[in-house]
């Protein structure tokens, strides 16, 4: 790992990213005329530098951040402005200081993604169970040598898992870890793209071996992430121009948007979907068929070839078309098509991903991260074709995230409104918005005068709560939908790690066994 304050000059300009370097009274260009300079680490956070770490000063950066790296030895910085004012160190001043983080991280872990298979894949909905899966069926087809990067877990090695913090990784963290799985032994890495991580440059200059474009409908619309849906669709679209091939929906809105940037760019694309009947399968490469006669099993068939009969520990005919998507980046990715690896996706659970619970009074519970109108819809959808012969109550359990994605509230209640006997709203991850407006605002979408809703800010009681109703109109088949958390053992409120229980885990308390 060798970057030099030459080398980061010689990138950025090859980049069209430099504008300048400042060393003193020395304004240049040119790196002959600079100091001679070796980074031994990189970093973006003040308060972690030393005389030799090269400091990014990137997203809201006060000036006055500098002092105390000045006194840890700051030697030189990456900004979009001059701070001579603040400090003595160099200055390399750039037309965007995120895209150079991710350029030059890139470089001071020597490009770990030329040594792996690079997989990347967006939507709407669906991309966690479709990393997990394709990450199964690679791992087992190269011997547990394929990483993962979740909006759930991270595995480095092809076998441990940690929780993850965001989606897509700050390019810097993205970066180490990437060098860390090469370090492991890892030759393939399958990853979650955000929208976000095209917006604010994760991945900047980074390019996918395979990318997968699944789906696409509204969501993130605000202000503060993406203003418009149009921004939405043309941050997921980047993934097309950042990949040598790609998978996408067949049933994707603007599907003919995407292929037109797919063949601007000289992309292949293959595709996917999810279908009833084998007599509908000639509009996607890769179909998923499945139907109220034949689930929990569904057949997989490449370009009409039947692949073999699957069957999921994950319910709900939307992983079917994950396990589609999944099984055409393995393909993709050079599993051959009898190869047994694939049914490596059939084992697989995700915490938090419809987990089904049953208690001994015959409650049934799913336990989902469904947060917005698709998802809740997929949701409810799935309940009334398993369970609607029975004429089931349901009860959803639900919040929403502060601070981001407002148009996920109105959708939450239009997508089940009609369709449930009771909503429960509490408490989710907020920054500095209270989540006693978020729950109000909530309640003021319910238009349903046949629904019962109310606000139990406690998440745990609300969960308590669902499951007292639910035994005392045992009469019917009750049903709990407890979305938004999952296993997560904290909630994030007003801006602060607050330990909570997990959903799963009260569920599981609550009804005194496993999930099965």
């Amino acid at each position: 790992m060798t970057l030099t304050l030459e080398s980061a000059v010689a990138l950025l300009n090859q980049h069209h990213l430099l504008r300048e370097v400042i060393d003193g009274n020395v304004w240049t260009t040119d790196s002959a005329e600079l100091p001679q300079r070796t980074f031994s680490d990189i970093s973006y956070d003040t308060r972690k530098v030393s005389a030799e770490t090269l400091l990014f000063c990137k997203g809201r950066f006060s000036p006055e951040y500098l002092q105390s790296a000045n006194e840890l030895g700051l030697s030189c910085y990456v900004a979009q402005e001059d701070f001579s004012e603040y400090t003595d160190a160099t200055g390399i001043i750039v037309r965007n200081a995120t895209q150079a983080m991710s350029l030059l991280s890139a470089a001071f872990y020597d490009f770990p993604q030329h040594d792996l298979t690079v997989i990347g894949i967006t939507g709407t909905k669906g991309k966690t169970t479709t990393a997990y899966f394709t990450q199964a069926i690679l791992n087992a087809y190269s011997g547990g040598k394929t990483a993962l990067f979740s909006s759930v877990d991270n595995c480095l090695d092809g076998v441990h898992y940690e929780e993850s913090d965001l989606t897509t990784p700050e390019s810097m963290d993205l970066f180490r870890m990437m060098h860390q799985a090469r370090s492991n032994g890892m030759t393939y890495l399958v990853m979650e793209v955000s929208s976000q991580a095209y917006k604010v440059d994760r991945v900047y200059g980074l390019h996918f071996d395979i990318g997968a474009f699944l789906n696409i409908t509204p969501d993130q619309i605000i202000s503060n992430e993406h203003p418009t849906f149009e921004e939405y669709l043309f941050c997921k679209r980047q993934i097309i121009a950042n990949s040598s091939r790609m998978i996408i929906g067949a049933d994707s809105q603007h599907l003919s948007l995407l292929r037109e940037d797919a063949e601007r760019e000289h992309v292949p694309v293959s595709t996917f979907a999810l279908r009833d009947s084998t007599n509908d399968m000639q509009d996607a490469d890769i179909v998923s068929v499945s139907n109220e006669h034949t689930r929990p099993a569904f057949g997989l068939y490449e370009n009409g070839k039947d692949i073999g009969s699957f069957t999921l520990s994950i319910e709900g005919d939307f992983n079917e078309a994950n396990a589609a998507a999944a099984t055409a980046l393995a393909l993709s990715a050079g599993v051959p098509v009898d190869d047994p690896s694939l049914h490596a996706m059939e084992s697989i659970r995700i915490s938090g991903r419809m987990e089904r619970f049953t208690s001994e009074d015959g409650v049934i519970a799913y336990v989902d991260y469904a947060h917005n109108y698709a998802s809740i819809k997929a949701l409810v959808d799935f309940v009334y074709q398993r369970y609607g012969s029975r004429h089931p109550r349901i009860t959803l359990v639900t919040g929403s995230a502060g601070n981001k994605a407002i148009d996920r509230r109105e959708g939450i209640v239009k997508a089940a409104q009609d369709r449930i006997a009771r909503f429960i709203f509490t408490t989710e991850d907020t920054d500095t918005e209270p989540n006693s407006e978020i729950c109000a605002q909530l309640m003021g979408y319910v238009t349903n005068p046949a629904v019962e809703a109310g606000v139990i800010l406690d998440r745990t009681q609300a969960i308590e709560e669902a499951y007292r109703d639910a035994q005392a109109h045992a009469d019917r088949l009750n049903v709990l939908l407890v979305t938004g958390k999952g296993e997560e053992r904290w909630i994030k409120d007003l801006n602060r790690h607050v330990p909570f229980e997990g959903d799963s885990n009260i569920v599981a308390r609550l009804f005194r066994k496993v999930a099965k």
